[in-house]
């Protein structure tokens, strides 16, 4: 099946948005079928195409994030521009948007003139601190937004400074949730007929997963401290170091999967011991734990600590790299790891298509494209624009 015709084959999605969070958003959506347009600056296009590394002069990250969509190019801040959005928008259903607010205002753009024009349409806006509020003028990137979310500050080990994140993680999780939040207006669009504004912010979906914190602290007055590897509220749970320095990730909280563990290890006493009888007691007592794991595991090399433990039924995994990822089983049988054809670079392999449908499965037609290089099929197929009208505007900086 193509992404051409995925269970969102009938979405037609205006993508203005640059760099990653409202990439993400409709990579997703163009993974399953929906036909995306990017709109790019004619100079120079998203930032995104900057980022390296880069293969033969071409961005890992465009490759794989614009992925499935369609590029053109329109210049929004020059009043010829604005006006061909506009009539773009009569024919989309969603626009997404990562500027900062009040720039589409600025244009001319406002999502309350959109939706005059096609009351249907949805419009995600992405930002740093959303459409509202104090700092809604502020300029923010993922890592100000991972930091002011409260991950930031309870990750790392508890006598190392506070860690951010090795990859955009704000970005990322702010796209799926933009994902998710525009199917859902698009459901409601189905009964209701009419479409909706979604603002979505960078550190709330983050926030939104530090699920007890809010809680605990002001009922408890328990405050949420970085932990390293360890979860503040169950134990076992570790990474553990192997003979020859392989990595064991193992997570063992329930009593079955704990009492499985034990038997494992050579140490079925355990869970009669009152330090280790139930979590609420191993969470007390997780150190005197961990270097009991700690030292049969030591002993022995990875593979055997997880055959080992897989026997028992115990729940423990390795420590992956990319390499590694390469050569597993279980990523080849669920094609987490695909290979497309890309006519700048030949093949190359990506990231596979998630969720898997088994009705409707998504695909990967072919990687980010060229700047530019569905102008001519979108203008003159949706506004009858000829290439001698393409030509003047791309001469007068519109195109």
């Amino acid at each position: 099946m193509s992404a051409a015709t995925g269970p969102l084959a009938d979405l037609t999605i205006l993508d203005l948005s640059t760099i990653v969070s409202g990439g993400t958003a409709t990579s997703m959506l163009a993974d399953l079928g929906a036909e995306v347009i990017k709109i790019e600056h004619p100079k120079g296009g998203d930032p995104l195409r900057s980022w390296g590394p880069f293969i033969s002069g071409q961005s890992v990250w465009w490759k794989v994030v614009s992925r499935n969509k369609k590029s053109i190019t329109l210049n929004l801040s020059a009043a010829r521009g604005q006006q061909i959005l506009a009539d773009l928008v009569g024919r989309a259903d969603v626009l997404v948007e990562n500027f900062r607010p009040g720039t589409l205002e600025r244009w001319g753009l406002a999502p309350e003139g959109l939706l005059e024009r096609n009351p249907r349409l949805v419009v995600l806006r992405i930002s740093g601190f959303g459409q509202t509020g104090p700092y809604r003028h502020r300029p923010g990137f993922g890592t100000v937004a991972e930091a002011m979310s409260g991950l930031v500050a309870i990750t790392g080990f508890p006598d190392s400074p506070p860690l951010v994140p090795a990859i955009p993680l704000a970005d990322e999780v702010a796209g799926l949730t933009g994902a998710l939040a525009v199917m859902t207006a698009i459901h409601h669009r189905a009964a209701s007929g009419r479409g909706q504004v979604i603002d979505v912010s960078l550190y709330e979906p983050l926030f939104r997963l530090l699920v007890p914190y809010v809680t605990q602290y002001t009922a408890l007055g328990i405050l949420a401290q970085r932990a390293g590897n360890e979860f503040p509220d169950a134990a076992p749970r570790n990474l553990y170091r192997a003979a020859g320095g392989a990595w064991i990730a193992l997570s063992a909280s329930s009593q079955r999967v704990f009492e499985r563990l034990a038997a494992a290890i050579g140490r079925p006493d355990l869970p009669a011991d009152p330090r280790f009888s139930d979590n609420a007691a191993r969470v007390a007592h997780r150190r005197e734990l961990d270097a009991i794991i700690g030292e049969w595991m030591a002993g022995r090399s990875q593979e055997e600590i997880l055959a080992r433990l897989g026997e028992s039924g115990a729940v423990a995994g390795p420590v992956y790299d990319v390499p590694r990822i390469l050569e597993d089983p279980q990523y080849a049988a669920r094609e987490d790891v695909i290979t497309v054809s890309d006519p700048e670079l030949g093949e190359i392999r990506m990231v596979g298509v998630v969720p898997k449908f088994s009705g409707t499965p998504g695909a990967v037609t072919h990687p980010g494209p060229k700047l530019g290089e569905h102008n001519r099929e979108i203008y003159r197929g949706w506004l009858g624009l000829d290439d001698d009208a393409l030509a003047r505007l791309a001469e007068e900086g519109v195109l």
